[in-house]
């Protein structure tokens, strides 16, 4: 039976909806996937075949072929994983998906949880310029997802719950079968989830004592839209100039606060809970 679904990859800064296509026919047992994938892709076999029998599911013993459409744009990353397992569930009448497309994006884990991947917010905004109307993310990137308009927005934290999001017919899913976990001892009284530290607040240029010149310079380079080049020995605080810059420009316009909030969602250097406001400062090094 073959079964399409819609997903989204990254290419470059922008994404891309591609349709995923599981094909489970009779056969020698086999998994292949075509389509112009990277190695993160290539390895969804087994993180697929892992997530569908520790979920409570089958792995059907057919000749499944998956083709990631259209076939001459390159795909990278783990995005696709959750539209390959559903697309696998569906193929081999596990479940019947009710009427309506979805697009979904995700990466499964061993243990058939789903997993934020970085990029979310372009994929997600590729798949509304398309017309999708629903689209199933992982929970962690809700608030990532939501900063796109128009679109009903269904988070999963595993795959039973994006099968139940599918159905056509409520009903109790799958009992995963048990597993053993195992952790490193620890003697605090009682764990404590992570906190992530919230982004750090550029300096003040109020804070910086002397330099009144360099000061000076940096105020109307910035009130005229001026590039700026600082020159000197190492320790005489050019450094510590520069970083004063974000809190000295005026929040960044709508267009420019998505276009930096897509570059930050694509390093996934942290989780998006909304729109970047504040200019981001960068600091190369010259090695």
């Amino acid at each position: 039976m073959l079964a399409t679904l819609l997903s989204a990859t990254l290419v470059a800064l922008d994404g891309r909806v591609i349709r995923v296509e599981v094909d489970v026919a009779p056969g020698l047992p086999g998994f292949s996937i075509v389509g112009l994938g990277d190695a993160s892709i290539r390895e969804a076999r087994e993180r697929v075949r892992g997530a569908l029998r520790n979920a409570g599911f089958v792995h059907p013993p057919r000749r499944i072929t998956v083709n990631l459409a259209p076939a001459d744009v390159p795909k990278t990353g783990s995005a696709a994983d959750l539209a390959i397992a559903i697309g696998i569930l569906i193929g081999s009448e596990q479940f019947t998906a009710r009427a309506g497309r979805a697009a979904l994006i995700g990466e499964v884990s061993l243990g058939g949880e789903i997993r934020a991947v970085p990029g979310l917010l372009p994929m997600v905004a590729a798949l509304a310029r398309r017309g999708v109307k629903r689209v199933i993310v992982p929970a962690d990137g809700l608030d990532e997802a939501r900063l796109v308009d128009g679109l009903e927005i269904i988070p999963v934290a595993t795959l039973a719950e994006a099968v139940d999001a599918l159905r056509s017919r409520r009903r109790a899913g799958p009992t995963p079968p048990a597993r053993v976990e195992l952790a490193l001892a620890t003697f605090s009284a009682a764990p404590s989830p992570p906190v992530l530290a919230p982004p750090a607040s550029p300096p003040d240029l109020s804070e910086v004592r002397g330099q009144v010149e360099a000061r000076r310079a940096l105020e109307v380079a910035l009130a005229g839209g001026h590039g700026l080049l600082m020159i000197g020995p190492p320790g005489t605080g050019k450094t510590m100039l520069a970083r004063t810059i974000p809190g000295l420009l005026p929040e960044l316009s709508e267009e420019a606060s998505l276009a930096a909030t897509i570059v930050a969602s694509v390093s996934g250097e942290r989780p998006i809970h909304g729109l970047i406001r504040t200019p981001p400062f960068r600091a190369p090094h010259h090695t």
